[in-house]
């Protein structure tokens, strides 16, 4: 079995240092039949662990009767994990918060005789009854039985949003935890949310950090967001600010690596608050969190959905309900890297970029110390100063460079010559411009065989370790790497920026690098090729095309590809290419309004497109909306809406 643990400063898998990339994905909020193609897109962007609430009221809904059926099938979703080749994290709550009706808890709940989260006997005894009932639902699939889940996150910001403080909140904690050891539950990881002053009950504390803050009741722009500040401070204030700013953190620093569970892969907009979240947002949360020292970046969404029917009500947060917010009755993609119907989005191959390279450096990364020079800037609100960080060993390590604070401009620095000072050694860039809007990370003293890359202006991606190591750099400057000593058969292979985040690492007869704007998705069965217009595919290592006869091992990458339709046309410098022609189908589409109202107009859309051979379809529609004024946004609000395979309407 294998073994997982941690220490005060990275977690560790069989006693090395282990640097996991964790995404969130709610089973009872996508349709199961779609699953394991998700979980498989989720592996392809580069995350080793799944996380997923056990929702309270979409299990029990009615005092008794219990639903863990279809798409609440919890049991069935951390099988699928398991065959898919990732670990999951169940987060049992009770309360998860989560845009849920309740926060989770049943209506039921709510009309007992006892207060929930506090330490009344009569409400630990619901909630043991709860637990009881998750965990019969995934008896046998623990880590220690061969299983999938590796770890438990219990409760979800208590002391912060809601719950009690101080030794009341961790004694509360501790019983839980006590709770769901005594019921059956035997994992290596234990979790707890770790900000806005909540309290842990000594489990492992994880973090998080959002671009912005659908939450907060204000109407105007808010502050600038801390989370593109390089710091040793892991507390996002924001989070849950609806319930109030946080007070800081509540467990001793030195004794838990920083990790992170919600750092925002999207955000869900409210009804009063509807920032959108960029690509750019989030892949500059990741690279400043990274040089802050974070050892685990995990995700809050990574796989948008749908909230399911209530039998009784809606299950989503609503401000009839007591709770701050508004939100859809039915939407959760948040913006998510993998969209409410699968789609896979530009913040997917964003941070598929830090993935691909902790996949392959990550273990020594974790090694690596935060050191944040004096003249980082403190606040975000200095849109003037350089932010800079360098982890490192002592002897080599990696430069992270942020100019990046989401609508604010910031300032542009050129001619920039970055230096990194160690003990016995400082190392200086060559000169280089920094734009508004720019984020990046350099390497310093990497060794390669027996050379020391001493310096590049170039990003390393992956490694791809097949006879010879091919080192994968990227970037949008003249890389200009300084090297000293023999590469001897080591090489080093630049892209774009751009070719880097269509870029594919896949594992076969050898390990393949696949640039492609469609998503390439390794299954248990072949590669899968996914895409919305004519493909084009590099490949490397070049080989020579082979016919339809060829057998697995010897190129079966090029036997995938002619299977699916692609033609070799021709090589780009170490590429071969590959081209499939999309034919674009006729689908008549029609629409009328069924309904107009004094406050809303309806329209009824109807897609024809029988007889033709679909896997599947999008509808994007283009309108404009007009807001009352008083709601202090701008009156025409142009946006997007999708319709997926399973035929709802955002």
């Amino acid at each position: 079995m294998t073994d997982f643990s941690f220490n005060p400063r990275y977690l560790t898998k069989d006693k090395k240092p282990w640097f996991p990339i964790m995404g969130e994905m709610h089973y009872s909020r996508y349709p199961k039949k779609y699953w394991r193609d998700s979980l498989y897109k989720m592996k392809a962007g580069g995350v080793d662990i799944v996380s997923t609430y056990a929702i309270w009221i979409h299990h029990e809904e009615i005092e008794g009767v219990y639903d863990f059926e279809g798409d609440k099938d919890l049991r069935t979703f951390a099988k699928t994990c398991k065959e898919c080749g990732l670990y999951m994290i169940l987060r049992v709550g009770p309360w998860i918060h989560g845009e849920v009706r309740n926060g989770g808890f049943p209506d039921w709940i709510l009309k007992k005789g006892f207060e929930p989260r506090t330490n009344d006997p009569a409400y630990f005894q619901e909630v043991r009854k709860y637990y009881s009932k998750i965990y019969e639902q995934v008896e046998g699939l623990l880590l220690k039985d061969g299983g999938s889940i590796i770890g438990l996150q219990i409760e979800n910001e208590y002391g912060h949003c809601g719950g009690l403080d101080g030794e009341a909140g961790e004694l509360h904690m501790s019983t839980l935890h006590q709770m769901v050891k005594e019921i059956g539950f035997d994992v290596p990881l234990y979790t707890a949310t770790g900000w806005g002053g909540a309290v842990t009950g000594g489990l492992l504390p994880v973090m998080g950090g959002y671009p912005e803050a659908p939450w907060d009741q204000r109407l105007t722009e808010i502050e600038p967001s801390g989370n593109y500040i390089f710091t040793h401070e892991r507390n996002d204030h924001n989070i849950g600010s609806d319930y109030g700013f946080g007070t800081g953190i509540t467990y001793d620093l030195d004794k838990f690596p920083y990790l992170t569970a919600e750092l925002g892969g999207g955000m869900q907009v409210t009804h009063h608050r509807r920032p959108v979240a960029y690509a750019s947002d989030i892949g500059a949360i990741s690279l400043v969190k990274l040089g802050s020292g974070v050892n685990l970046l995990g995700y809050y969404m990574y796989h948008g959905g749908t909230n399911p029917k209530g039998n009784l009500t809606t299950l989503q947060e609503t401000r009839a309900t007591g709770y701050p917010n508004d939100l859809p009755e039915f939407n959760y993609d948040f913006r998510a890297p993998i969209g409410e119907y699968g789609q896979i989005t530009e913040t997917f191959k964003e941070l598929k970029l830090f993935a691909m390279f902790i996949r392959d450096f990550g273990s020594e990364l974790c090694e690596m110390n935060a050191d944040i020079p004096k003249s980082n800037p403190l606040y975000p609100g200095n849109f003037t100063d350089l932010r800079t960080s360098v982890r490192h060993n002592g002897r080599s390590g990696y430069i992270f460079v942020n100019n990046y604070q989401r609508r604010y401009p910031v300032k542009n620095h050129t001619g920039v010559n970055l230096k990194v000072d160690l003990e016995n050694e400082s190392l200086h860039f060559p000169s280089i411009d920094i734009k508004d809007k720019d984020y990046f990370f350099f390497p310093f003293n990497m060794k390669i065989g027996n050379a020391v890359l001493k310096t590049a202006l170039a990003t390393p991606l992956c490694i791809l370790d097949n006879e010879t190591k091919v080192y994968i750099y990227y970037s949008n400057h003249h890389p200009q790497y300084n090297i000293t000593g023999d590469l001897g058969d080591n090489k080093i292979v630049t892209i774009s920026r751009e070719d880097a985040k269509n870029a594919w690492k896949v594992n076969l007869d050898k390990e393949y690098l696949i640039i492609s704007n469609s998503a390439v998705i390794k299954t248990e069965k072949e590669i899968e090729i996914i895409g919305r217009g004519d493909a084009v595919i590099k490949v490397y290592p070049a080989f020579t095309p082979v016919n339809y006869q060829t057998t697995y091992p010897a190129n079966y990458l090029t036997e995938c590809l002619i299977r699916n339709g692609f033609e070799y046309i021709g090589r780009d410098g170490d590429f071969t290419v590959y081209k499939k022609k999309i034919k674009h189908l006729d689908v008549n589409v029609r629409y009328e309004c069924v309904a107009d109202l004094s406050d809303k107009k309806v329209y009824e859309i109807n897609l024809d497109y029988a007889g033709q051979n679909l896997a599947d379809c999008y509808l994007q529609i283009s309108y404009a909306g007009i807001a009352p004024d008083y709601i202090g946004m701008r009156n025409v609000l142009p946006t997007n809406s999708i319709m997926g395979k399973h035929g709802k309407l955002d």
